[in-house]
């Protein structure tokens, strides 16, 4: 069973969610110095600034990628995303996008939290529904 990872420079914290990765690649084309899949570990955050880290990590369109600032901790972030407002994309040939804070209520009655960004699936192949896995491709 695959478990979120942490990688941190001091300042920032990357959190890494294997389970809600699409592998669109964002990361790794953004930033190939930091995001390197065939290195272990993969993250090399000492490679490039905090703030080319969080710009890259805040495109990753599934929320695989989440970050932190290490002097506000995990719990003041969760409170700042909640302030923000939501915005929904639809990707070209891809899953519809929701950026923000939200609760998904799943049809068995179970309910999660989300935040930052959140891929669902439109082309029904997903086998993770209501969220895109990537099958699409």
């Amino acid at each position: 069973m695959a478990t979120n990872k942490e990688y941190t420079n001091g300042e920032v914290t990357v959190t890494w969610n294997p389970k809600l990765c699409i592998h669109s690649g964002k990361c790794t084309k953004g930033l190939p110095a930091v995001f390197r899949p065939k290195v272990r570990p993969w993250v090399q955050i000492n490679n490039a600034t905090t703030d080319e880290i969080i710009e890259t990590v805040n495109a990753c369109p599934s929320g695989a990628l989440s970050h932190y600032m290490n002097a506000m901790g995990q719990t003041e972030v969760d409170k700042e995303d909640k302030k923000d407002m939501i915005k929904v994309e639809v990707m070209e040939g891809g899953p519809l996008m929701v950026y923000g804070a939200l609760a998904v209520k799943h049809d068995d009655g179970r309910e999660e939290q989300k935040h930052k960004a959140t891929a669902f699936c439109r082309c029904g192949k997903s086998g993770n529904k209501p969220f895109c896995d990537g099958s699409h491709k």
